[in-house]
């Protein structure tokens, strides 16, 4: 029997895999999404920032690789869930800050910085 994260896990990647993600401020889903502060680990992209499209592509493969997950409560909205994974992106960096939210039939991105 799957776990809660396993379920949200599958329905996160399939979400990204059809293109269903939004990460747009508003006053009820507040999001600090900041892909271009942060160098992209990848080999081949070493010195270049995320891009508003590579940050997504990055975070479905931590997804696929099976990265840990963490549900927490959200401010706002209040009572929603929200997932986080916090995601080493090489030495002398801080830790990738990533936070998602599911919605009905998307992927809301809500924090993406170090």
């Amino acid at each position: 029997m799957a776990t809660n994260i396993e379920n949200v896990r599958r329905r996160l990647i399939r979400f990204l895999q059809d293109g269903k993600k939004s990460a747009k401020f508003t006053r009820k889903v507040p999001i600090d999404w900041r892909p271009h502060s942060v160098k992209d680990p990848r080999p081949k992209r070493l010195f270049d920032e995320f891009t508003r499209d590579s940050c997504w592509e990055f975070i479905l493969e931590k997804l696929v690789e099976g990265h840990e997950i963490e549900e927490v409560e959200l401010d706002k909205p209040p009572g929603s869930k929200g997932y986080v994974m916090k995601i080493d992106i090489g030495a002398n960096q801080p830790l990738l800050y990533v936070k998602l939210q599911v919605g009905r039939d998307k992927v809301i991105g809500r924090s993406f910085h170090t």
